[in-house]
């Protein structure tokens, strides 16, 4: 029998759906110790208008060590409701604002030798600014893939 997906990849839940009107989100400090690759997944749900931007962080530790900014090159989007393909688009240093568009889905990838890693950083962290006095709702997921141990995997990648 084939194994599970979730014996091949850990999933983290980043943030539930939320109305974040004048909250901005943080979320928890995910290790790569144990993973290759960090798949960030942002789903907008309704959308008044806010543009918040989108950035990534990297850390020696899951309790944000020496935390410092993470850069990335590009982004995919699509309208989850009429898009049919997905579009990449370049991201200038380690930031991009979300769209003023309902239903749309927001996915970066990092390889976690992207990371310093000579500096002894292996956690990542994905920050969403507030979109101010703006109902908009969203909702955050990390698949964290090439498990360095599959199917083997019991630590939470939220710890060190």
């Amino acid at each position: 029998m084939p194994p599970h997906l979730v014996e091949l990849m850990g999933m983290e839940v980043i943030q539930v759906p939320l109305d974040t009107t004048g909250a901005a989100i943080s979320s928890d400090w995910l290790s790569l110790k144990n993973y290759a690759h960090a798949t960030f997944i942002i789903a907008q749900g309704a959308w008044a208008g806010g543009t918040p931007a989108v950035t990534l962080a990297q850390a020696t530790a899951v309790a944000g060590t020496s935390e410092k900014a993470l850069a990335f090159l590009k982004r995919w989007t699509k309208v989850a409701v009429t898009g049919t393909v997905w579009v990449e688009t370049a991201v200038t240093s380690n930031t991009f604002n979300l769209p003023a568009t309902a239903n749309t889905i927001n996915v970066i990838e990092v390889e976690a030798a992207e990371l310093d890693t000579d500096g002894g950083f292996d956690c990542i962290q994905l920050e969403i600014a507030t979109p101010g006095s703006n109902a908009d709702l969203l909702c955050a997921i990390a698949i964290l893939s090439g498990a360095r141990y599959p199917q083997a995997i019991t630590q939470d990648a939220k710890v060190d």
